[in-house]
């Protein structure tokens, strides 16, 4: 079953579905320096892995793998993450599931919900 771990075929097959869910395939992906995707995580030049590169390609898109110490690359994506799991997370703490694909479920559907959501717009003057 997919989405077990963070191993090479487990980071490609969820690549794929998230291109799938989101309907498209973004010109980069900037990704985390995991070993499964990053053989060299390096400032100046990265090296991917050769698979994650294949799958790159076969995507159309390029992976640039966020700069070694530079937690600015990703305090964005980090903080949205952590938004999504803390509202996830609190609407199905008092539910018990069975299986994974049970608990899949679930968050899908709070995922797709959490996507229609309107969020506050940042005041005019900030980023």
């Amino acid at each position: 079953m997919p989405g077990w771990g963070q191993g090479l075929s487990d980071w490609i097959g969820a690549h794929g579905r998230a291109f799938g869910y989101f309907g498209g395939i973004p010109a980069q992906v900037v990704s985390d320096n995991l070993k499964s995707g990053v053989t060299r995580a390096c400032f100046y030049e990265p090296a991917v892995n050769r698979t994650y590169a294949d799958m790159a390609e076969h995507y159309g898109t390029a992976i640039v793998p966020a700069r070694p110490r530079k937690p600015r690359d990703k305090a964005k994506v980090e903080v949205a993450v952590q938004i999504a799991q803390r509202w996830i997370v609190a609407r199905l703490r008092n539910q018990r599931f069975f299986s994974l694909t049970d608990l899949n479920a679930a968050i899908r559907i709070l995922v797709d919900r959490l996507a229609l959501k309107r969020w506050r717009q940042p005041a005019s003057g900030r980023s």
